[in-house]
């Protein structure tokens, strides 16, 4: 079964980096699209970051500039690292999976589109 462990979530301040990870298992990583998503307090979940088939990355408009999304096929791992964080970016954040349709993923970051879910790793920027 498809299975996604988040890790690399932690407290840091204002200014400060951090480098999610994701680690896929149950399924052939190359078939399935993959993202990020967060949830910040009292906010619904929103994207990230998304990683088309040519492995360019899609991002939210807060983030752009500062979060870069990548992948290793061979470690079934997608990645999140995130840069000059802020207070804004605290939130638990989740990476999704979904069964690849067609031969391409376009890097959606709507959650909807997306059935498999890790359990989230939290990530706290303090000023």
């Amino acid at each position: 079964r498809v299975q996604l462990v988040e890790s690399g979530g932690g407290s840091v301040q204002s200014g400060g980096s951090l480098r999610l990870s994701c680690a896929a298992s149950g399924y052939t990583y190359s078939s399935y699209c993959m993202a990020w998503f967060r949830q910040r307090p009292g906010k619904e979940r929103e994207g990230v970051a998304g990683i088309d088939s040519d492995t360019n990355g899609s991002y939210a408009d807060s983030v752009k500039g500062r979060f870069t999304i990548s992948q290793d096929n061979a470690k079934n791992t997608l990645y999140l690292q995130m840069n000059n964080l802020n207070p804004e970016d605290t939130a638990m954040y989740y990476c999704a999976a979904e069964g690849l349709i067609g031969d391409y993923c376009v890097g959606s970051m709507v959650p909807d589109e997306y059935s498999y879910w890790g359990q989230g790793t939290q990530v706290t920027v303090s000023s």
